[in-house]
């Protein structure tokens, strides 16, 4: 599934929500296993992993705030990459 019928109130509430995208969490998270050195593939399968783990739990949510993904992501990332989820979680503190 591309996106989730979910909104997502983005950081600050300056833009108008948008839908969850699967896609774009999926990047994300491989993004933060690859700054880490994890090979492409295992980045793959811990994504795809995380991002069923984000999807059911927003399952009964019609709205939500970017940073409740991030809380989310993070904490099941956590569980599969702790060095990733260290970088996934200080990615916007450092930009």
């Amino acid at each position: 599934m591309v996106g989730t019928v979910v909104d997502v109130v983005k950081r600050g509430d300056r833009r108008q929500p948008e839908y969850f995208l699967r896609d774009k969490l999926h990047a994300s998270v491989v993004a933060a296993c690859l700054s880490v050195r994890t090979p492409a593939g295992q980045a793959e399968s811990i994504a795809s992993t995380v991002c069923d783990s984000v999807i059911d739990w927003l399952e009964d949510k019609p709205e939500i705030t970017s940073q409740d993904i991030r809380i989310v992501t993070a904490k099941h990332l956590h569980t599969h990459h702790p060095d990733a989820a260290y970088m996934y979680e200080q990615y916007l503190v450092t930009i």
